[in-house]
């Protein structure tokens, strides 16, 4: 279905008072743009690719994952090091750097009890140094290696069952 078909739905909705805001979740940004021209849109929640569009906007940017997981949360990731350096969890500094990243950022982290409600609460507290910013957004080479071989093995395991390798 369209997305001006979706979107142009909602926009009924709102007009009966039955929804005030319209958001939309997992576009790409020509998706966005297309929504854009139907309705006011006033949150995207979505992979970092658009959060500058989201920015430029003055849209709401809801993160897919907020917070540090896997290897990008190891004892030994420039993550880790920088929680430990702040006195912090690195789920903190997650949530401290997104934070830092935009205006229009707003991480929804999950949270199970009132303790880690409040530790994430902390993030908005954690001020950045300018390197630590620039540390956190550099690609992790090693995570970026993994992904690659994951994907190259999916993708001959694909070709080989296609037929094609």
């Amino acid at each position: 279905m369209p997305i001006e078909d979706s979107i142009g739905a909602l926009v009924d909705l709102q007009r009966e008072g039955k929804i005030r805001c319209i958001g939309v979740s997992n576009v790409s940004a020509a998706e966005l743009s297309r929504a854009r021209k139907v309705a006011e849109i006033v949150s995207v929640r979505s992979s970092d690719a658009l959060i500058d569009i989201c920015a430029d906007g003055g849209i709401a940017f809801i993160p897919f994952y907020p917070l540090a997981k896997g290897r990008l949360a190891r004892p030994d990731s420039p993550l880790a090091r920088i929680a430990e350096r702040h006195r912090a969890t690195p789920a903190q500094i997650a949530l401290a750097w997104q934070l830092h990243r935009s205006p229009v950022m707003l991480p929804i982290p999950g949270t199970s009890s009132l303790a880690h409600f409040e530790e994430n609460i902390g993030a908005a507290s954690i001020r950045l140094s300018a390197e630590e910013l620039r540390t956190l957004a550099a690609p992790n080479p090693n995570f970026l290696r993994s992904l690659r071989s994951r994907y190259l093995r999916a993708f001959r395991t694909l070709s080989a069952l296609a037929g094609l390798g």
